[in-house]
């Protein structure tokens, strides 16, 4: 089971570079394209001070963060792990 939601664009390169790294890493997320399901640019938007900003991370604990490092999501996935 992943532990977060990565809210994606088809042609966001920050958010390939960040899937290539994710999949190196082993670490398993899913994936929702904001163009493809419209109701999830809501999500996207509310996390963004109404802005459609991707990468946006969605974690099992409600938090949210925007184009983060690989650094950043692997700390926040350990701390999730407990």
């Amino acid at each position: 089971m992943s532990s977060f939601t990565m809210y994606s664009t088809p042609w966001c390169g920050y958010c390939h570079r960040l899937k290539s790294q994710l999949d190196r890493e082993g670490i398993t997320y899913d994936v929702v394209d904001i163009e493809q399901q419209p109701e999830a640019a809501a999500i996207v938007e509310k996390a963004n001070n109404g802005n459609q900003t991707v990468p946006t991370l969605v974690y099992s604990d409600g938090t949210a963060q925007t184009n983060p490092s690989l650094k950043q999501v692997k700390e926040k996935v350990a701390s999730l792990a407990g």
